[in-house]
Parts: structure tokens; sequence; C-alpha cells
């Protein structure tokens, strides 16, 4: 599972984020895309993605929330792969609100094998060296006006991705993980 936020409006240079203004001027309304942002969840296996998910406009996200979306990734891992009998390996950061008791227990219910989190490095975050640079690479100098366009705009972007490349990203995983692990970090 990861998940970044998606804003509005992003830059293609910092030099289009600035705007001169008078000492009684209020900054241009172009500022108010910055403000706006949507959270995305995403689940992958190594044959591409199973479960995009946005967080519902004034939804907190909570363990309660996290443990409906286990729920969910758990059904499309059962619909995408109905007899496969192979471990599934659940790997998250260790954000306060994903070490939850309730989450951890549903999680172990649905029989997920949790595969602990080393202090950060990149190799840890295979999103963060995979599908989010190229998504920021896409998004830069794009305006969206609400949430449907955002979920459009990123779905169409994942729908491209080859399964090929998340094929590889997802078995350079164990090694990259089993390393940082044994280092401890380091």
């Amino acid at each position: 599972m990861y998940e970044i936020w998606i804003h509005y409006y992003t830059p293609e240079t910092k030099q289009q984020s600035k705007q001169w203004t008078s000492k009684d001027e209020s900054a241009p309304q172009k500022m108010l895309y910055f403000l706006k942002k949507l959270w995305q969840h995403f689940f992958s296996n190594n044959k591409g993605i199973l479960l995009l998910h946005y967080l519902e406009k004034d939804r907190t996200i909570s363990a309660e929330y996290y443990v409906n979306l286990s729920e969910k990734s758990h059904s499309k891992i059962i619909e995408k792969h109905p007899v496969d009998k192979k471990k599934i390996w659940f790997h998250q950061d260790s954000a306060h609100v994903h070490k939850a008791g309730i989450l951890m227990g549903k999680l172990h219910e649905l029989k997920f094998e949790i595969l602990p989190h080393a202090p950060y490095s990149p190799e840890m975050a295979p999103s963060d060296n995979s599908f989010f640079p190229n998504l920021k690479n896409f998004l830069p100098g794009r305006r969206f006006c609400s949430n449907t366009e955002v979920i459009q705009a990123t779905n169409a972007y994942f729908e491209a991705l080859e399964e090929s490349s998340n094929r590889e990203r997802i078995q350079a995983f164990p090694h990259s993980w089993s390393k940082c692990i044994s280092l401890e970090g380091d």
C-alpha cells in the first residue's frame, strides 16, 4: 500500500509559482490550487495496480479507514487471483495509524504477512522509486478544478503503466527489503 497527495495544480517550475503583488494587494487566486489536494492510496502487486482509492471529501484518516481499505484490497486480490494460495506480503510505512491494533488485527485476520518497515531508506519505498517520480513528472503544469478531474487524470496515468515495469519493481523489492533489514537501515 502506498499513498500520496495529488495537488490540483503543480507548477512546472519554481518560477511559475511566483507572482509579484503590491503591498496592499492580496495573493492571486491561482495560489488556491496549491491548497486543494486529494489523498490517493494504491495497492499493487507484480501484475499491476490492484486498487486505486481516493479519500472522500470531509473524511478523516483513521485506523477504521485503513481497516476498510485493507478489506477492499483483499477483495481485489481474491478477485484478480482466485486460485493463488501464496502468501500476501503487506508493506506499509510505520505511521502511527498504520500500527493501530484494530488494523493489525484485521491484517492478521486477512492472513497478510506484514513486512517490517526499517528506518527510512529509498529502497524500502519502491513507489518512491517507480510510481511517484513518474507521476510527479506527469502532473506538473496540469490544473484540476475538481476531485473528479484529479481522479480521471491519475487513473489514466496508472492505466497506461506497463505491467512489466511494475513486475520488475516488485521483484526487486524483496532483495532491497532484506538488505535494508539486515543492515538495520544503514
